[in-house]
């Protein structure tokens, strides 16, 4: 897999206000953010669910990385998807970097790719505290 979720027990608005925080304690800002709700209503006219992406970065962390290997910047930042289900649940996905940076074949990289999991891991934990 590519990428592991939890289910959020509030609103799509809460969820989206709480991953930012969570992301902040863990030392994340939020680089980007596109609502694809927003994107594909002025591009195509569809009426889709809410459904943000945010790109997350840890500027240490990421400094770490792109020292590692200039090129990784291709695969950052680390994505974190919240989203509105059919059932009206809320979904938020987190990209796993260690599948992701495990395609790049640096020395630390993959140590660094684990740190940067488990603090994922901790946002993630951190939604249902």
């Amino acid at each position: 897999m590519y990428g592991f979720t939890t289910t959020f027990k509030g609103s799509y608005d809460d969820a989206v206000t709480r991953v930012t925080e969570e992301l902040s304690k863990e030392g994340f800002g939020v680089l980007t953010e596109i609502d694809v709700k927003a994107v594909m209503k002025k591009k195509l006219d569809l009426d889709k669910r809410p459904y943000k992406i945010l790109g997350a970065c840890n500027p240490v962390l990421a400094n770490q990385a792109l020292t590692a290997e200039p090129d990784i910047g291709l695969l950052l930042p680390c994505n974190v998807v919240v989203r509105e289900e059919e059932d009206g649940t809320i979904t938020v996905a987190f990209m796993d970097p260690a599948a992701v940076l495990d395609l790049v074949q640096q020395p630390g990289i993959h140590d660094l790719a684990g740190e940067v999991k488990a603090k994922l891991e901790r946002v993630r934990d951190g939604l249902n505290a």
